[in-house]
């Protein structure tokens, strides 16, 4: 497919402006073609051509025309209704503090959703801390990659390099609470010098929750 009409400046530009529109870094969209981040970065970066199967399988993730794609003046999107179409996103286990969060070693499982809704990875929860926001042991909860969030919404945090946890995340005169919802756990609360053992992974757009 590469060829006369393959622009790869126009190609890395339009590749950023897909992945932007669908919250997509180089590790999940890496993750979604089996391909190293670096392999994106250079697609993004008009460092290097895409093979055609690529090009064909970035469309088709974006629901757009493979020849705008690559560069032509044609209309961006396939007359297919994206509505009906869905993405696998990944289940993520125990997470290393600065580590990329989609490596293959964090990967338990994948979930399906929506083409059109913006989450990026699923944490399933472990414990009871959260049982007064409706989510249990065992539930499957949807993270948007964001590193900030705010006061009072619910985050997927690495504390100390250790698992994700989540939390209620309230900034206060400097401070970071990480707040339960559930009377029996007392707060989390770091100060500024303590900020570095913190890291907000992103904020909890939804859960799938089994029948009790």
């Amino acid at each position: 497919m590469p060829g006369k009409a393959f622009n790869k400046e126009i190609f890395a530009s339009r590749l950023q402006e897909l992945m932007k529109d669908n919250d997509d870094t180089i590790y999940s969209l890496g993750e979604y073609l089996h391909l190293s981040p670096s392999s994106i970065s250079k697609y993004i970066n008009a460092n290097m051509i895409p093979k055609h199967v690529m090009i064909d399988a970035i469309a088709d993730k974006y629901n757009v025309n493979p020849v705008w794609l690559m560069g032509a003046d044609v209309d961006k999107f396939n007359p297919t209704d994206k509505k009906n179409k869905s993405k696998q996103i990944p289940v993520l286990g125990t997470i290393a503090a600065g580590k990329p969060i989609m490596a293959q070693e964090y990967i338990e499982s994948y979930e399906h959703v929506g083409y059109d809704e913006k989450v990026d990875f699923c944490l399933r929860v472990k414990g009871d801390s959260m049982v007064n926001a409706r989510i249990f042991d065992g539930d499957i909860v949807f993270i948007r990659s964001q590193p900030d969030v705010e006061n009072g919404e619910i985050a997927a945090v690495i504390i100390d390099g250790e698992e994700a946890t989540l939390k209620r995340v309230y900034k206060v005169n400097g401070s970071i609470i990480l707040r339960p919802e559930n009377p029996q756990y007392q707060d989390f609360v770091f100060s500024k010098k303590d900020m570095k053992s913190v890291r907000i992974l992103g904020k909890a757009i939804s859960f799938k929750s089994e029948v009790r």
